[in-house]
Order: C-alpha cells, then structure tokens, then sequence
C-alpha cells in the first residue's frame, strides 16, 4: 500500500508540473459555474438546490476525466519509459491502482473547489443538505468509473489524443444508455433496463438524496472490470513476442473470471432493496411510519395496480421507473396485505376494457415535438388504488408537479407521491370502514350522558323526540355489545345540584321555547369517551332520522376510521345568488384541494347552525355576517369545535386600478370578544413577493398605463423565522405569501388561561399603514412605492388559540328566538301549513379543547391570489392551501398526514435577492475558484519536489533488488 500511495502522490504532483492541470481545472470550474447561474439560471428558478450543478456533471466529467486519464500510459509508452516500469520489481497491479488514485484525486480536487456554490445557496434558502452529499458521492464514484475507463484505453494507445477522443466516445456511451433521448424510443421495460445499465440514469438516483448500494455498486463494477483489464493489458504487453504459456493462459482465464463475477454481482444484488440511506431532510423518498400505520389497519388485500402505457410523454417517462419503485415499496411494507400489478392497458385488451368502463380510466392524448417530428401519442399515466368495493384513480394530474423554465423549457418532477398515494389509501380505506359496524373501529367503551327534564316539563315536540330518543339509544346499546353506556338525567332533580354542575363545567343554561315562555326545560346531549367529550347538538328537524344521524356523527368523532368532515363557508357574490356566472372571490382550488381529503360540506350558516356532521368549520374571507351566522360560529366553538378563519378589516377589488375598501363584520366584534384583536391597518413589508401592478409611463407628452410585475410591499413574503414552527401546524410549509394581512392583536389577559401559538409573523422591517391608496408611487416614494411607516417591527399574521372560552351570546336570548319567529310559531298561516316550532339553546362556555386559528388575510386563499402568485413563478403556488390543510389535519389531530405532506421537497424558494446582490454571489463564486487554484499553484512546487524524490527512491531501491 506504501508503493500505491507514493505512485499516486508522485503521478498527482505531476500533473502541475505544467499549466495543463490549472488549465483543465480552470476550464472545469468556469463551465460548471457558467452552467450553474447562466444556462440554468439558477436565481429565475427560484429553488434552493444545487441540481443544475449535478445534472450536468455527468457530461463535464467526461471530458475532465478524459483530458486526466489520456497521457496516463499514453505518455509512457510514447516516451519509451512504460518498458522500463514493467521491468522493475513493482507489482502492475500497484502501478495501475496508483495511477488511478491520483486521477481520483485530481478530481476530488475539482469537485471541492465546487463547494461554494452549494455554500452560497444556504445563505438565502433552505438547502436540503442530503443531496448535496449525495451528489458529491455520486460524483465521486462516476469519476472513478470514467477514470478507469480511461486509464484502460490510454494503456491501449500510444497517442493521447486517441486516447482522449475514445475515452470520450465509451463514457459518453455509457452515459447515454440511460438518457432520456434514448431511453425515450424504447417501452417502459426496455427502458428501465437501459436506465439501469447508464451511468447517468444512476447518477441521478444518488444525487435525488438516496444511497443505494446497488447504485453504488455499479460503478464499483465498472472500476472493477475496467482497472482488471488494465492490470492484463499490462500483462500482456509484458508478454510481446513471446510465446503464450500456461501462466499467460491462466492469467487470462483469471481476469475473465474476475470480469464475470463483478459484473454478475450485480444481478445478484438486484433484488435487495433494503441496502439503501435516504439522506434527505425528512426522508422524502421512504416509507414513513404514518403510512405504515394506515397498510396496518388492512383487514382485506389492497390492490395498486399502475397503468403505465410503453409510450408515453418524454417528460413522464422518466418518472415511471420512480414510481414503481415506490409503489414497491407499499408491497413491502404492506406484509402481503398489498398486491401491486403494473401494466400497459394497451398490450392488455381486457384490462384495458376494464380500466375504462369500470374505473373510467381513459387515455390522454400528449402532444409533444423533437427536432424531427411532432406527433401524439394515447398514453396512460394512472395509479388505482381499491380496498373492497371502494376505489380511487390518480392521473398525472394528481401525481406531477410542472415548472415552467421558460416558453420551451418545462421541469416535470412528482409532486409527492408518497403523500397522494396514502391520503387515497387513507380515504378508501375509512370509506370501507364507514359502511361496516361504527364500534369495531371505536377501541373504547362510549357513555351517552343526557341532560333532559322530566316529559311534564318539556315541549310536545320534545316529547315525542324523548321517546324516539329512548329508541335510537335502545339500537345503538345492542349493536354496541355492551360497550355504549347510557345515563339520562333530570338537572332539576336533586335541588338543582346537577343543574349547577352542568351549568359551571359545560356552560349549559336552561332552554325556553320562546322569549316569552317562562317555562324553561333541559334537552342537552354528550358522548364521553377516552377522556373525550362530543356535544350532540339537537336536531334541526325534530324526527328520529334526524335523531338518528346527530348521535352518529358524534360516535363518529371517537373513531379514526372515518373520514373527517369540514364544514367550509365562503361568500357568495350577487351573480350567483342571481343564478349567473360567479364573479368576484372564488375558492376552487381550495375546495378541490380539501375534498380529495376530507368530507367537504359548504354552509352559508344562515339557519343559524354549523351541519351536525362538521368536525371543523372553516371560515374564507366570510361576508358581513348575520347575527344568526354569528351565532351558528359562536356556538360551534361552545361545543368544543375549531373554527379557522382567513379574514381581515380590508376587501382588495380589482378594477381599472386597485380599490381597498373596509370590511365592517360583527365577526371582527367576535373575535375581539375572545381578545383577538384585527387592527384597522394593512403590513407593508420590504420582503415581498411580486405582483403585476398598473404602472403610469410617460413618454413625451403621452402618458402610458402598463402591466409590471414589481416588488409589491402588501404580498409578505412569509419565510423562515416568520414561520413558527412550534405545535407542528406549519411543518413542511416554508413560504407562504400573505396578501393585504391586517396585523394580529391579542389581549394576554384575556388569554391567559388559554394557549397560544404565533404561526406566521412579518420580516423585523415590515411596518402598517390604514392609508387606502394601495398603489405604488415610484416617483415620490422610489422602490417600494410607499412611504416607510414610523413603528417598524415584526408584525403578526396568523395565530392559533385553544383553551377554554365564553360564550359571545352570554346572558343573551337566542338569536334563533326573534319576535317574527315567536309571533308565527305554530300559527295557522294563510297556505294551511303551520310553522314549525323553534326550540334553540345557548351554551354558554366551551370546553377546554376549543380552538380559533386566525389568518389576517381576506384574499390569500382565493384563485386570483394563488393564479397571480403561479404566473411570477411558474409552477402551481399552493402553498396557502397547503398551510390549511395542515391546520385542518392539526385540528383534528390527524399528525400523521401532516408529517407525510412536510416532507414534500420540490419548491424550496429562495430568499428574495435583487440583482445587485445576485451578480455578487455570482463574481464571488468565480473568485473563490480562482483563490483556490491559485492556492494550488502555490503549493505545487513543494509537492512536486518531495514526490519526485520519493519516486526516485522507490525506483532506486528496485533496481537494487535481487531478480
């Protein structure tokens, strides 16, 4: 090993004994950095990653290595010095593996001169570490596949351009097995063989931040296979001119054997898949422990099958061969509780006949063009998922995330396959929980707590609903088997002492079935339950269907195998109410995004009450709220319910310019109320996103109006610190643009007993104005466009109190009781009809599980916002629907989708720089290079002295040496 190390220090020393090196290393550096900021434009796309500098070094190692490896033998054989190195007594074996070694270490050389690039991304963004590492081994382990390809060839010829050129052509060979431009004239199959033959399809596994020992093993067998060829090159050039012996025989005989069984290692390795380090933050591409979970509560085989047609788009074919190793691994995990099928429909006619009438499963027609052709092909792109009788498709649609580089340059990567494919999973599988028996999916015993007065004190229609009430009771005990405890009493009996007890823990009060009936009466309900309780609030029909549904909505609430339903309340504009097109605030992408997870039920509230299946009530830029809205949201929390609002004292509409208006709502009183405060203000923050704002231009006499997108002060730009992350609800979010935020107040003395959790703040810089004029003046105010307030500071945005909180409508008659209901109440109307009767309850304190999370934005949620926000950066922006629907899974405590959707890695956006401030990261990157080759040169002649003497030593001591 002493040999191996001074051949390769006295070979590596050499390589600055004149400039060729520095030129080499000098060329390498300023292609990759020209790559790096220039080609791939690195700031305009706005990720905080190195991937530009990853994806094309597999194609500049080629000619690195190349230009290293060409005058290795070459030079010797050409100087008349290789004859010499095979007569002294040093094994080939050590001349080839010091050779390499020092080709290695030129590389090793060049890549840690890359550094500062991946340095200089962490200044201004999140850099997800793990594949940085995982692309500098790759890179490692490329160079020295290539490096003994090269030394191979220069050992067969004795000029170096030869050497060079044929170097060039094998690993460019290698690399193109596995491209996409050849990969993509093949079928799926096919193509994932060639992938696995290519040492670019590798390289890019490896730098995605997963270690694969087969992966890694690949190129160990290229160095394997090519360094032993270059060990019986030697050989045989030793035995020129002789006559060929056993030994020679036996030599060649056992490099073959060598050859073979390095290169059959790896189809002995094929199968395992458990050899693998996933490096990335968050383990993005492994099985999570939440998903286990879910593939553990299968009682029945779980069928993915994946169609996959053998042509298909270049862009998704690529992502095919990641998809069934995914897909793999839910086989694995599901420990023969999951069966995974991949087929092409269109080699599988009755599959195919069964995809489309059964699944609905169709073709898409992807139209795509090369330099040769245009064409389309019918392809299928979908993922089944079925459990039972109950079944969900993904589609391309589902599964990709689209980046738009620039007209002709797109970036197609998976959005977060893993999250998709359990939250389908997830939803099939309660689907078919939810038709079978409610109490296998409840582990603990349910107590059906009633506060009900004796049937002389309730009202008619309350004692038919008593008696229907005995029977729902009286179904659910049997199908309960013995595990539904029922416990039905009057608060008046005993001198009140249970009525005072209800009234200080629940917040109960007596019930009246008018404002001008003194006879009052108790009707409340519970379910207690694993140290849970769920309010059952009474029906809005008084029948025992309606009976019926309410209990099971609650016994709901204990079971996990059920889907959770969110109750969603947005405005509704005057065209539609008309029946016309819909204008104004739209929330589609919010509503699609939120039904593929939940149980989704729009409310407009106006009956006075939240639906009784809702779990969460979700409250989008709300309109001027009625006193019976109010009350539906008020009461709602009384009962131990979430309540999320996005709203503000401002409404932004669009015109011929940009008009803020004040939003006047008896909900900005409520939350007061509760010591939450909306200051009559907007934040303006000098960390912004941009926004196409109408812009005056004057040129001559002639004022023009046009369309720019700038720095706009009202889009806070929420990212890092402005981004709490305690409690989790934030996890996986790290930016999020709040559009016209109000700032957040909140009374500590009135919160005191309750938690509270800051979730989204501004930059230290930002300030409030409750200026109305919301569009920039760059002439008089210059870049921001608007004047810097006085009280500049962090601002907050978005927080989440829970705890224990009184009731708004305290002390208050019902809202539900007005005059026009009690004088109609159970008259007899002209039509013949009477009016039903309206018995309503206040309660007047919510237990302590209750929760308000507010979002100081009436606009961020909406299509226009989030339309606007994709067109500045080019690929879908959903990352204020992804917040809510973390708050949505955070409230209802479903932690384990949370963490799946944080682990989504695909835009991780940079800090915002101006041009300024990216020309210098730039000019400093190219001078960092320049210090360390310079470092180098500096360093090189004691090198090159102390290995030439080395080197001499070894020889001098050899040719001494007895033969």
């Amino acid at each position: 090993m002493t040999i191996i190390l001074r051949i390769a220090r006295k070979e590596f020393a050499s390589f600055f004994s004149s400039p060729i090196a520095f030129i080499f290393l000098g060329a390498f550096l300023a292609v990759t950095l020209y790559v790096f900021f220039w080609v791939e434009t690195f700031f305009a796309r706005n990720i905080a990653d190195v991937r530009p500098l990853f994806e094309w070094m597999p194609l500049l190692l080629i000619f690195l290595v190349a230009a290293v490896t060409m005058r290795m033998w070459s030079e010797e054989r050409r100087s008349g010095t290789l004859e010499f190195l095979l007569t002294v007594p040093v094994k080939n074996y050590q001349l080839v593996f010091g050779k390499f070694m020092a080709c290695l270490g030129l590389v090793a050389v060049a890549l840690v001169l890359t550094l500062p690039l991946p340095l200089t991304v962490s200044q201004f963004g999140p850099l997800d570490w793990g594949p940085v590492f995982g692309g500098y081994v790759a890179s490692l382990f490329l160079a020295a596949a290539y490096a003994a390809i090269g030394l191979f060839i220069s050992a067969r010829s004795a000029n170096q351009i030869v050497s060079l050129i044929l170097t060039a052509v094998v690993c460019g060979s290698f690399y193109l097995l596995g491209s996409d431009a050849l990969t993509g004239l093949f079928g799926n199959r096919a193509a994932e063989i060639l992938k696995l033959l290519g040492t670019g399809a590798r390289f890019d596994a490896i730098t995605r931040g997963v270690i694969d020992l087969r992966d890694l093993y690949y190129y160990l067998s290229l160095v394997g296979v090519f360094l032993t060829l270059n060990i019986f090159a030697l050989e045989w050039l030793r035995w020129a001119g002789n006559a060929t012996n056993t030994n020679h025989r036996r030599c060649g005989i056992t490099s073959a054997l060598l050859v073979a069984n390095i290169l059959a290692a790896n189809l002995w390795l094929a199968p395992v898949q458990s050899m693998r380090a996933d490096l990335t933050a968050g383990q993005v591409y492994s099985i999570s422990d939440t998903t286990q979970i879910y593939l553990g509560q299968l009682q029945e085989p779980l069928l993915i099958r994946g169609y996959f047609s053998a042509q298909t788009h270049p862009l998704l074919a690529p992502l095919v061969p990641r998809l069934r190793d995914l897909l793999t691994e839910y086989a694995v995990a599901g420990e023969g509780r999951v069966r995974v099928e991949f087929i092409d429909p269109q080699q599988h006619p009755e599959l195919e006949q069964e995809a489309n009438q059964k699944y609905d499963i169709q073709p898409v027609p992807f139209q795509f063009a090369n330099k040769y052709q245009a064409t389309v092909v019918n392809s299928y792109f979908n993922i089944l998922i079925q459990y039972g009788d109950q079944y969900q498709v993904l589609d391309f649609t589902d599964l990709i995330e689209v980046k738009i580089q620039s007209e002709s340059d797109l970036e197609v990567e998976l959005r977060n396959p893993e999250y998709d494919l359990t939250q389908a999973i997830k939803k099939i599988l309660y689907a078919y929980q939810g038709s079978g028996e409610l109490f296998d999916n409840i582990p603990h015993p349910v107590s059906f707590k009633g506060y009900i007065s004796d049937d002389e004190n309730l009202p008619e229609v309350l004692v038919e609903l008593r008696k229907d009430l005995d029977t729902v009771l009286g179904e659910w005990g049997q199908r309960s088997a013995g595990r539904f405890v029922i416990d039905i009493r009057d608060p008046d009996a005993e001198n009140g002492i249970l009525a005072t007890q209800i009234q200080n823990e629940f917040g109960y009060r007596p019930m009246v079935a008018s404002l001008t009936d003194t006879n009052t009466f108790w009707f409340y309900m519970t379910l207690e339950g694993d140290g849970r309780i769920i309010q059952v609030p009474l029906p809005e029909q008084f029948g025992i269907a309606e009976l019926r549904r309410g209990i099971e909505a609650a016994l709901k609430r204990f079971s996990r195998g059920f889907l959770k339903t969110v109750a969603l309340h947005t405005p509704i504009s005057t065209l539609a109410m008309l029946g016309m097109p819909a204008s104004g605030k739209r929330f589609d992408w919010l509503r699609g995004t939120l039904a593929e997870a939940y149980n989704l039920a729009s409310t407009n509230l106006k009956n006075g009450r939240v639906p009784d299946e809702a779990d969460l009530l979700l409250l989008a830029s709300p309109d001027r709220l009625n006193i019976k809205q109010l009350f539906a949201v008020d009461q709602f929390l009384m009962r131990g319910g979430t309540v999320i609002i996005a709203t503000s004292l401002f409404d932004v509409e669009f015109g011929e310019g940009l008009t803020a208006r004040k939003n006047e709502s008896a909900l900005l009183d409520w939350l007061e109320y509760h010591g939450i405060t909306l200051a009559a203000q907007m934040v303006l923050d000098p960390q912004n996103a941009s926004f196409p704002i109408p812009v005056d231009r004057t040129v001559g006499t002639f004022v023009f109006r046009e369309t720019r997108m700038v720095s706009y002060p009202y889009f806070g730009d929420i990212r890092g610190n402005g981004i709490v992350q305690e409690g989790g609800l934030t996890a996986g979010v790290d930016q999020v643009t709040m559009t016209w935020p109000s700032p957040i107040h909140v009374d500590e003395q009135k919160n005191l007993d309750r938690q509270v959790i800051r979730l989204l703040e501004s930059s230290d810089q930002a300030w409030a104005s409750d200026n109305m004029q919301i569009e920039p003046d760059f002439e008089i105010h210059g870049e921001l466009g608007f004047p810097v307030g006085d009280q500049i500071g962090v601002q907050l945005l978005a927080v989440a109190i829970e705890g224990r909180f009184d009731s708004y409508f305290t002390d208050k008659p019902s809202p539900l009781l007005t005059h026009e209901d009690e004088e109609d109440a159970g008259a007899e109307p002209t039509d013949g009809v009477a009016t039903p009767l309206v018995i309503t309850r206040v309660i007047d304190r919510s237990p302590d599980t209750a929760r308000i999370i507010l979002f100081s934005s009436s606009s961020f949620l909406t299509d226009t916002m989030l339309d606007l926000a994709t067109s500045g950066l080019g690929s879908r922006y959903l990352k204020p629907v992804q917040l809510m629907e973390n708050a949505i899974d955070w409230s209802l405590e479903d932690r384990g989708l949370l963490a799946i959707r944080g682990r989504a890695h695909f835009s991780r956006t940079l800090d915002p720089l101006d041009r300024e401030a990216q020309l210098f990261w730039e000019t400093l990157n190219y001078g960092l290079a320049l210090l360390g080759l310079l470092l180098i040169g500096f360093i090189r002649r004691q090198t090159n002295k102390r290995a030439a003497l080395r080197y001499a030593a070894i020889l001098g001591t050899a040719s001494k040496a007895p033969v």
